[in-house]
């Protein structure tokens, strides 16, 4: 791409950021699920079980809004097939039944030698639509994928509540059930990348709600060796931790992820002082009090302060989810930002 900015793709412009080069605006990578239903018209429960559909929604939300990339990012593919019961909803995300979590009863690990020889519906559903949103979107956008992160998937497959308590009862439990976790999203995340994905994004939002010694011991290790195992691969990484993440931003930053998500608790400027000036970042406006309930002036102002914190490498979004009732006016002010800010400069363009 070389020193001097021109116009760019969504995907060379990402790729730019993450490389420390110049692009020709700030990228602008908003998480939509719900949102994206509604811009097509359909039932969210259509969306996470119909890779077409999934495809058809993001592709046209990106084109309306100025997205500078699609994403596999929906229901929880892999728990629904390792055998979690989940309860699907017509209009509404899809839930965990914690009572009948896979491992519930921990015997049942031992018996799971392999998390899944073959992938099952779901995640084949995932699979075929990251190859027709690479189709759709060709070289022109970022093609994102989605794996739960080892503490997630953990999670999903024992409960959190048990989770929880685990970690201080039975931690050596806790590490077998991370490495079947671990193997099962590395596969996946591979499976994913040769079906065309660019970014894996790494969900695991149950790790905020550990504190820095059970997050350093017992979660960064497995989280480390999936970002490994997806930059081997020859993907990027975005972390994605929901929540509030401060007392672990020092380890997060030595994970090595290309992107790291940071949620509106945490102050940017918080996680740009501890993570560096060599870290990506993404966010952090709230959702719903800043986007959803705001205005495109008070969504600018929000932004300009951002970026006095966020430093050269930034990508605009909210914190988390866009609210599916978010006024369309507030997610185009935030467009009109990301495309008139940036060229590595911290300035508007002139």
């Amino acid at each position: 791409m070389g020193s001097d900015v021109h116009s760019m793709t969504g995907r060379e412009r990402v790729l730019a950021v993450l490389a420390g080069q110049k692009p020709d605006h700030l990228p602008f990578m908003p998480i939509t699920m719900m949102f994206a239903a509604d811009i097509l018209g359909v039932k969210y429960g259509q969306y996470v079980r119909d890779h077409k559909i999934m495809a058809d929604a993001q592709v046209k939300t990106a084109g309306i809004f100025g997205f500078d990339h699609v994403s596999a990012i929906g229901p929880p593919a892999a728990s629904a097939d390792l055998g979690t019961k989940i309860q699907w909803f017509e209009d509404q995300p899809p839930a965990k039944v914690e009572d009948e979590a896979l491992f519930a009863n921990k015997s049942v690990l031992n018996r799971m030698k392999d998390p899944h020889p073959s992938f099952g519906k779901c995640m084949e559903d995932i699979l075929r639509g990251l190859e027709l949103m690479r189709r759709r979107a060709g070289q022109e956008l970022i093609v994102e994928g989605w794996v739960e992160g080892p503490c997630a998937g953990a999670a999903d497959l024992r409960g959190i509540n048990r989770l929880m308590l685990d970690f201080s009862d039975d931690p050596g439990f806790v590490r077998d059930l991370f490495d079947f976790t671990l193997e099962s999203s590395a596969r996946f995340a591979a499976a994913q990348i040769d079906a065309g994905a660019d970014i894996i994004g790494v969900g695991d939002a149950a790790a905020s709600l550990a504190g820095p010694r059970i997050y350093k011991e017992l979660i960064w290790p497995w989280e480390k060796k999936l970002v490994d195992a997806i930059h081997a691969k020859g993907a990027k990484v975005r972390l994605h931790i929901c929540g509030n993440t401060r007392r672990i931003l020092s380890s997060i930053a030595e994970l090595g992820c290309d992107i790291v998500d940071i949620d509106f608790p945490v102050p940017l400027e918080q996680a740009r002082m501890q993570m560096g000036s060599l870290q990506t970042l993404t966010g952090n406006l709230d959702p719903v009090r800043e986007v959803r309930n705001g205005s495109p002036r008070t969504i600018t102002e929000s932004l300009e302060a951002l970026q006095y914190h966020a430093g050269e490498r930034w990508v605009v979004a909210a914190g988390c989810e866009i609210v599916r009732d978010t006024p369309h006016d507030n997610l185009r002010a935030m467009m009109k930002f990301a495309q008139t800010h940036g060229d590595n400069c911290g300035h508007a363009k002139a």
